[in-house]
């Protein structure tokens, strides 16, 4: 489902906890559910049980002639109690006093704000020049799976309201690389001994970055997280950033005799 709304899934990042990225398709998910049952309450239920699975139990229900609304159809428990939820928060955020709710105070402006980089950057230097700790800057942008952010890919970042201002005045000022990773394509298949000895890192530290397990060796054309160099010092390019993929095959192959 996230890949028909265009969040993109690969090795480097995951769009489905981008969190502006995945509202908007969450919304746009809901649009489409509602003009296809015309109902909300069937919508919702679509959104947590699958459009497919409503569908037959509407088709069911007017194949016996039964109505086929919200509270008619058969469904499992969860997706049943998932709209009575929903609708309780609503009511208790739109009307808390009287459930007997305290509700924090929230301040009268939105708690992140978009920030947009035009070159990749090291997570570790983003929450530095933000005034930020790199878990907070995770907290806001888990669709970050590396420690290097590909403006490529994911150009947009969030911090909190407060710090993007620090961090913008930060960037104008600094002085040095802005990151110390970047992305290679393995031209063949190769042991893992050979990339690290090909792109001049310790074996171990290219597993760990890459979450390559033992006894694996890398295919051509997989997308690997390295460190920079005089001859790999550009940015990652938006194919990379978009498409990125790891491909593993056994280091020893059995064949039945």
């Amino acid at each position: 489902t996230g890949q028909s709304f265009d969040l993109k899934q690969n090795v480097f990042r995951d769009d489905r906890r981008d969190v502006l990225a995945s509202t908007r398709a969450a919304l746009d998910y809901l649009e489409q559910l509602h003009a296809r049952f015309g109902d909300w309450h069937l919508a919702l239920a679509a959104y947590n049980w699958g459009q497919g699975n409503v569908n037959k139990a509407i088709t069911r229900n007017q194949a016996q002639g039964l109505p086929a609304t919200y509270s008619d159809i058969n469904m499992p428990l969860e997706t049943r109690m998932y709209v009575p939820k929903l609708q309780a928060v609503e009511n208790i955020v739109a009307r808390p006093e009287a459930f007997g709710a305290l509700l924090p105070g929230i301040g009268n402006h939105p708690f992140f704000d978009t920030v947009t980089l035009t070159r990749d950057m090291d997570v570790e230097l983003i929450a530095s020049l933000a005034g930020i700790s790199e878990r907070d800057f995770r907290t806001l942008n888990p669709s970050i799976k590396q420690p290097v952010v590909m403006a490529a890919g994911t150009p947009n970042i969030l911090l909190p309201w407060d710090n993007a201002k620090v961090f913008e005045e930060s960037l104008k000022t600094h002085r040095g690389a802005l990151a110390s990773w970047t992305a290679w394509v393995a031209p063949a298949t190769m042991s893992v001994a050979q990339v690290a000895d090909q792109v001049g890192m310790r074996e171990s530290e290219l597993r760990e970055v890459n979450n390559i397990p033992p006894r694996m060796k890398v295919r051509a054309g997989s997308s690997l997280l390295v460190h920079r160099n005089g001859s790999r010092d550009r940015d990652v390019s938006e194919f990379v950033a978009d498409h990125a993929q790891l491909s593993l095959a056994p280091e020893i192959v059995l064949k039945r005799s």
